[in-house]
Order: structure tokens, then C-alpha cells, then sequence
């Protein structure tokens, strides 16, 4: 195998593994729950730490990359993945698996931008369009087969295999490495202090939310870490402001499209983050599908993305973008208001598939143009870095719209809950039952109760979950309906068009905005802005 060939088949499979932990996991939410004895705030936290870590971290991951070496950073990342995975694995508890999904990020951020680096020093700048499509393509099997691989191992085996399997990518991956020349170093610096308060600012917020439904506002734990978390936010964008070598320099955000790119895709993929999650959770808990059964109820958006995104990334390179990051989020919006019909049997052609389907028209026509539109509004050699900060926003948006979301859905449930059993007399095992349910929304569990009253409990806890879901699809619409407005308000259709032989943007819009967004990562990890940015939402090559 040539050393081209061995860095993409090692770039693939190592960041596959990433993405595919990303979306394997939601499959096997209830079957964790179920076995680890946890509730809804535990399975926030099996996805929410990793997504904190990760997306935290990636811009910081690109820097070590490149002041360590490539190769050995991608390597650490890739025993620390490892590691992390048998750890999942092997889980005794809630608490444990949270710590360890956490620890797997970090080895995540580290992972991701070296393989992409790699590829940009391995490749001439002739080749690297279509060795990123490749990497882009076959990655992007990673995120088709995640929720049906996950389900048929949650179903045949355990959860606990999701995180086993991948001990044998990482062991292939770790072999072909081993085939590589040494890399090389370059002189940078790392932002450690902005990593470290961009981590612990969006750490802050999230712990309050996810866990405000078991304690309220007024608690302490509750009030303080969404205070700090705040503060600490706004000390990193001061950071950021005046460090020499900021990991995001907010010069970029000057630039209008790159602004209102971001802010587009912090609310389409608030969405779409909010909404895998609930629905598989709901599909599953509340609709009694099998783990095979709700994984293969999301195939639908992933196919189309994969393969109407070039089309739409080609129509959008030859008309502008602003037509179709404005409509496509308000396709997804309306396809998301379209799941709101689903009730408790979660009848799949229906109800859901519709919704599915206009939900993945949306993001079709979305994604392409919008990460050719971020990349492309800024010079060429600041695209790297660009595409990472694209890549942070869009994992920040699931995390922080599964832990807001998930604050109102635990609310909500509650108080339908208590709305549909007022003025009711209940023996004290339907109450210590209903007090159980309160702490696991979503979930339709009337064990204990006894015979005469478990008929109403059961209709209740239905009724409060159907009401609790329902509303949290609902602000999932909304989320991704505003960036489409925001997109027709503020995105402006370059003066020129925008070629795919002049920056990575354009090699890569035929894929998904979260794949394609990564690219050129570590290269330009700790890349500081020295020449000035253009004006507008033009490249000027």
C-alpha cells in the first residue's frame, strides 16, 4: 500500500470512529438506562459529556498536531479513544460511563484534525480535493451505519458492545500508522487558558440545565455553576480578544457571512442534535420500537444528505447560497413541525416518516452551501481554521440544545404529570411510583402500582410524555426555522463565484456541513489572523 493510500485508509478509519460514536449512542440511550438504572438526566450526560470535551477541544487538538507532530498526536488520540472505549465498555455505573464518554472526547479532538492534516501534507494541492471527498464520503459512512450497526448490537448483544467494537478500527488504524515517515513539527502555540475557560464555560451551563429539573433554580448547584459558566464565557471571549495566538480569533466574526453563517448553523443543528435525540429516546420508551427499529427510522436523513448534498452544493455554487440556506432550514423547520402529530403508538409511515423525510430535504439543501459559504468567506490560507470554528458551533449547538431542550421536556413532563392526576387519591405505592416517574421523563413505567389504579397511572404517564415530547420537537422547529430567517436576513450571494479548485470549501460541498467543516483542521489549528479579512461574505483570491 502506497503512503498516500495508508494516510487516507488510517484518516477514515480514525475519524470514523469519532463520528461514529456520535451517533451510535443515541440508540442505545434506554437500554443504558435500563441497565445502569439512571434517568434522563444520566442519558443527557452519556451524550452530553462527550460532546462537551470534544467540541471544547478540537481547535486545541489541531494545535498539538502541529506543534508535536501529526502522527503522534493521531496516534495518542487513537489509544486514548481505545481506552476510553473499553472503559464504556465495561461500565459498572452511570457516573463511570459519564466520566469515561468525557475522557473519549478529549482523545476525539485530539484525533480528528491530525487526520486531516495528515492528509494535506501527504497529498499535492492537485490531489487533496479528491482524496477530502474520499475521506468525506467514506466517513460519512460512519454516521449511516452508527444508529443501524447500534441498534443491531444493542439488540443481538448489549449496549455495551456500541463502545467494544471499536477497539478493532483503532487497533488497524494504530498498524497503518506504524507505515508512515515521521512527521514533522512546526513552532505554534497553544491556547491553553482559552481552551480551559471555553470548556469550563460551556460545562457550567449544561450542568445547570441538565440537572435544574432535580434541583430547581434556587439550588445552589443549580445557580452556581450557571453564573460561573457565564462568567467564564465571557472571560474567554476577552481571552480571545487580546491573546497573540487565539484558538478562535473573533476577527473572523467580522466577516458578515462567516457571522451569519455560524449563527445558522448553531440553530439548524441545535435542531437536528435535539431532535435525534428525543425522537430515538421517545420511539423506543414511550412507542415500544426495538433499538434496530429506531435506528433505522433516522436512515432516511442520512441518505439524503449523502446523496442530494453535491447536487444542492453544485446548484448553490452556481446561484448563491442565500436562497438555499434560507429555505432549507425552513423545509427541516416544517419537517420537524410535522413530527409534532406523533403520539404514543408512534405510528412510523404516518407520522414520523414525513417529518423524516422533508427534515432530511431540509438539511440536504442546507449543508453544502453552508459550509462552502463559511469557508469561502474568509482568504484561503485562513480556511482551516474557519472550518474549524464552523465545525466547534455546530457540536455546541447539540450540546447545549439537548441539555435547554431537555430542561423543558423534564419540566413539562412533570407538570402534565401532576396537571392529569390532580385532586386524584392514590395509595402510597402509586405515589412512590409516580415520584420514581417524575425523575425518568419519557419513560412509561407503572410497576408497583397496584392493579386498581394502574390503568390511570399508566394513561397519565403516557399523556405527560406524548405532551413533554411534542413540546420539545416543537423548539427544535423553531430553532431550525429562525436560521433559515436569519440566513435570509443577513447571508449575502458572493459578487463572484465561489470555484471548487479555489479552496477546500468547494472540494468538500458535496458532503455534510459537520464532516466537511473539519477539513484542513490541524493544519491550521493555531493559525494567527496577521493579514487583514475581506470585506463582506467575498473571497478575494
Amino acid at each position: 500500500m502506497s503512503n498516500k493510500r495508508t494516510v487516507l485508509v488510517a484518516s477514515i478509519l480514525g475519524s470514523g470512529i469519532v463520528f461514529l460514536d456520535g451517533t451510535i449512542v443515541n440508540v442505545a440511550l434506554p437500554s443504558i438506562r435500563a441497565s445502569l438504572h439512571g434517568g434522563l438526566a444520566d442519558q443527557q450526560w452519556v451524550v452530553e459529556a462527550y460532546l462537551l470535551t470534544l467540541s471544547s477541544l478540537l481547535l486545541v487538538g489541531g494545535s498539538l498536531g502541529d506543534l508535536l507532530g501529526r502522527r503522534r498526536v493521531f496516534a495518542a488520540g487513537l489509544v486514548g479513544f481505545g481506552a476510553c472505549s473499553l472503559l464504556c465498555a465495561v461500565a459498572p455505573s452511570s457516573g463511570f460511563l459519564i466520566a469515561a464518554r468525557a475522557v473519549q472526547g478529549i482523545a476525539g479532538a485530539l484525533l480528528v484534525p491530525s487526520t486531516l492534516a495528515l492528509i494535506m501534507d501527504a497529498f499535492a494541492e492537485r490531489e487533496r480535493a479528491a482524496a477530502i471527498g474520499s475521506w468525506t464520503a467514506w466517513t460519512g459512512v460512519a454516521t449511516v451505519i452508527g444508529p443501524l450497526g447500534g441498534g443491531a448490537l444493542v439488540q443481538a448483544a448489549s449496549w455495551r458492545w456500541i463502545f467494544a467494537i471499536n477497539l478493532v478500527p483503532v487497533a488497524i488504524t494504530l498498524v497503518l500508522l506504524r507505515r508512515l515517515e515521521q512527521d514533522h513539527r512546526e513552532p505554534g502555540h497553544v491556547d491553553a487558558l482559552g481552551a480551559c475557560l471555553c470548556a469550563l464555560g460551556l460545562g457550567g451551563p449544561v450542568f445547570a440545565l441538565i440537572e435544574q429539573p432535580g434541583y430547581g433554580w434556587a439550588s445552589a448547584r443549580v445557580a452556581v455553576p450557571l453564573i460561573v459558566g457565564a462568567l467564564l464565557l465571557g472571560g474567554f471571549l476577552a481571552w480571545e480578544r487580546r491573546s497573540p495566538a487565539p484558538m478562535m480569533p473573533l476577527a473572523l466574526f467580522a466577516v458578515r457571512n462567516f457571522a451569519v453563517g455560524n449563527v445558522t448553523t448553531l440553530m439548524v443543528y441545535a435542531g437536528l442534535g435535539a431532535t435525534t435525540f428525543f425522537l430515538v429516546l421517545f420511539i423506543q420508551q414511550v412507542g415500544a420500537y426495538t433499538p434496530l427499529q429506531a435506528g433505522l427510522s433516522l436512515l432516511p436523513i442520512t441518505i439524503l444528505i449523502f446523496t442530494l448534498s453535491r447536487r444542492f452544493g453544485a446548484l448553490a455554487d452556481r446561484f448563491g447560497p442565500h436562497a438555499f440556506m434560507a429555505g432549507g432550514p425552513l423545509v427541516a423547520g416544517a419537517g420537524l413541525l410535522a413530527l409534532v402529530r406523533t403520539g404514543a403508538s408512534a405510528a412510523y409511515w404516518t407520522t414520523i416518516l414525513p417529518g423524516v423525510v422533508l427534515f432530511g430535504l431540509g438539511m440536504a439543501a442546507t449543508v453544502a452551501p453552508l459550509t462552502a459559504t463559511v469557508l469561502g468567506a474568509v482568504r484561503p490560507g485562513h480556511s482551516g481554521l474557519a472550518s474549524g470554528v464552523n465545525n466547534a458551533v455546530a457540536r455546541v449547538a447539540g450540546l447545549l440544545a439537548i441539555a435547554a431542550i431537555g430542561a423543558v421536556v423534564s419540566g413539562s413532563f412533570a407538570s402534565r404529570l401532576d396537571h392529569d392526576l390532580a385532586g386524584r387519591i392514590h395509595s402510597p405505592q402509586a405515589q412512590a411510583a409516580i415520584a420514581r416517574a417524575r425523575a425518568k421523563p419519557l419513560v412509561i413505567n407503572a410497576g408497583g402500582v397496584p392493579a386498581a389504579e394502574r390503568a390511570s397511572v399508566h394513561a397519565a404517564l403516557t399523556d405527560a410524555s406524548v405532551h413533554a415530547f411534542r413540546l420539545g420537537i416543537g423548539i427544535g422547529a423553531g430553532l431550525a426555522a429562525c436560521g433559515g430567517l436569519v440566513a435570509l436576513l443577513g447571508i449575502e450571494n458572493p459578487r463572484r463565484r465561489v470555484r471548487s479548485t479555489d479552496c477546500p470549501g468547494g472540494a468538500l460541498a458535496g458532503a455534510s456541513a459537520e464532516l466537511a467543516a473539519t477539513a484542513d483542521l490541524g493544519a491550521a489549528g493555531a493559525e494567527a489572523l496577521t493579514d487583514p479579512l475581506p470585506a463582506g461574505g467575498v473571497s478575494s483570491q
